[in-house]
């Protein structure tokens, strides 16, 4: 097992600033390459605060905030123009940034990436669904209408 202070949010795991035990190997080939974690240490503790204090000054001020901005969100389609191929198929996939700009070019308010949740891979045009964690016990459904640009 391996301590390590989480830098960004893991689903199942924990949020930024919170320092959690897990497997060795888990964390080594994928929490600590992919920038998710740092090995702990007592001289990480100081990390931990200014991690926290990131992610609050991040997050939405309060509930209300949180759900003004998921009736905003669940309200209507997020157009999305992609580079698509025959048939429909994308040139790579849509990522977090993709829906977190769509959603600011939409009008509908400014979410972080971070929060962005894809099930599967959008690697087609047409209808697609992606979660937005909003607050501690509120999220968002955004519905994805993924176009080909032209």
């Amino acid at each position: 097992m391996a301590k390590v202070i989480l830098t960004h949010e893991v689903t199942g795991l924990g949020t930024a600033g919170d320092v959690v035990e897990v497997k060795s190997g888990y964390a080594r080939n994928y929490l600590v390459p992919k920038g998710f974690a740092v090995a702990w240490s007592r001289g990480g503790e100081k990390q931990v605060e200014q991690i926290k204090a990131a992610r609050i000054a991040r997050e939405l001020h309060s509930l209300e905030d949180a759900q003004a901005l998921k009736a905003k969100l669940e309200s209507g389609k997020v157009k999305l123009a992609v580079k698509s191929g025959l048939g429909g198929r994308l040139f790579g996939s849509v990522k977090t940034a993709d829906i977190a700009a769509a959603v600011s070019a939409a009008g509908l308010g400014e979410i972080d990436k971070r929060k962005i949740e894809i099930t599967a891979p959008i690697k087609a045009t047409g209808d697609h669904e992606a979660t937005v964690r909003l607050h501690d016990e509120l999220s968002a459904t955004i519905t994805l209408q993924v176009v080909a640009a032209k």
